[in-house]
């Protein structure tokens, strides 16, 4: 088994908590990406499985011992790091095999080993060219294959994407998600960019100031998460958050935008907020694909209001509205063939079977 455990982790430098006492089970075979913005914690706590970073207090286990004092080298993990770290002066081959040949393993295992991960990661042409000859996808296809060939308990994934550009990013990212499914070794993937992690991750687990705000499935923290910060921080562009209130109107829960502007709420989600009373600092979040140009014929939960475009984004399959409400910029997403235009009125409609509440001083999703 390699389950990994941390269980009341914490790591502090002099005064200053990097981790606040986190909890995570991470389950065998599974895939799970740390999330945040940068200095929320998430390296800092990937290291400490890795055994690079000492941890301050609680515990670390890998197949449930603790390896708290456990050198790195006993650990059975292996890491692929942001920078390559490939020796110059080795061939492809001896980058991979370097870990196998210092542990003394037969030659015959070492090229079957090379070779097997050599053609996993569609890099068998390049095994005798020297690092210089290689473009930087192709480098981190090797700093893969150098973990791989060690067959490990845990892989540890610390921002190995982010020197590379965008579309390559997205090939490696490919890349990344089908040797998981061939290998299925328990891996720890950190990264900042949320989308890395929507796309490749089992569980995605939301770090902010060392704390973990939520852990669960891409769908789970996109539809239904459970703060503002998991709200705002998963999906780009990211959710709108608009001031509102909550108000009875002829006997039916109404939500208040500006005082021309006022929806009646969905009866699933008008029983959801009873309990929530008129003196509560709310804000309503609405992600832009719930802000769309307004049909003859809508939906239930579906209501229009008209508004004058600030600017416009043509994306291609899509383009991207701004407008501003009460000092509030919002964004929505409308097909290219709405007549979207800078400056323009536009009539525009929100899907409130798919809004949030949230407590604007608490920052909860209710």
């Amino acid at each position: 088994m390699a389950d990994v455990t941390l269980r009341k982790v914490v790591k502090r430098y002099d005064e200053v908590e990097a981790v606040r006492g986190i909890d995570l089970d991470i389950a065998d075979h599974e895939f799970v990406v740390l999330v945040g913005p940068s200095g929320c914690g998430k390296s800092t706590t990937l290291r400490m499985i890795a055994g690079l970073e000492d941890i301050t207090g609680g515990d670390i286990m890998i197949g449930g011992d603790v390896i708290n004092d456990v050198p790195p080298k006993d650990r059975d993990i292996a890491m692929v790091f942001q920078n390559y770290a490939l020796y110059p002066h080795m061939t492809v081959a001896e980058n991979m095999s370097f870990g196998l040949r210092l542990k003394r393993y037969p030659k015959a295992e070492i090229k079957s080993r090379v070779d097997e991960a050599a053609r996993m990661l569609d890099i068998v042409e390049l095994v005798d060219r020297k690092p210089k000859q290689l473009s930087g996808g192709q480098r981190q296809r090797v700093a893969m294959g150098r973990a791989i060939v060690r067959n490990p308990k845990v892989f540890l994934f610390d921002e190995p994407l982010s020197n590379l550009d965008a579309k390559l990013r997205v090939q490696m990212r490919i890349e990344i998600k089908k040797v998981h499914q061939k290998v299925r070794t328990t891996t720890v993937y950190v990264t900042h960019d949320q989308v890395e992690a929507m796309t490749l991750a089992d569980r995605v687990v939301v770090m902010n100031h060392g704390r973990i705000e939520q852990v669960g499935t891409p769908n789970e923290l996109y539809h239904r998460p459970a703060t503002k910060f998991v709200a705002g921080f998963i999906g780009s562009p990211a959710m709108n958050f608009i001031p509102c209130r909550l108000e009875d109107v002829g006997g039916r829960l109404h939500v208040r935008l500006t005082d021309r502007i006022s929806f009646p709420l969905p009866a699933a989600r008008a029983a959801r907020y009873k309990g929530v009373t008129r003196a509560d600092k709310l804000l309503l979040g609405l992600r832009p694909e719930h802000i769309a140009e307004a049909k003859s014929h809508q939906e239930p939960g579906i209501e229009s209001f008209d508004v004058v475009l600030d600017v416009t984004e043509p994306m291609g399959m899509e383009t991207f509205v701004y407008f501003t409400l009460e000092g509030t910029q919002i964004c929505g997403r409308v097909n290219p063939n709405a007549g979207a235009r800078d400056g323009a009125p536009l009539r525009l409609a929100v899907d409130l079977n798919n809004m949030h509440l949230l407590n604007e001083v608490t920052g909860v999703v209710l």
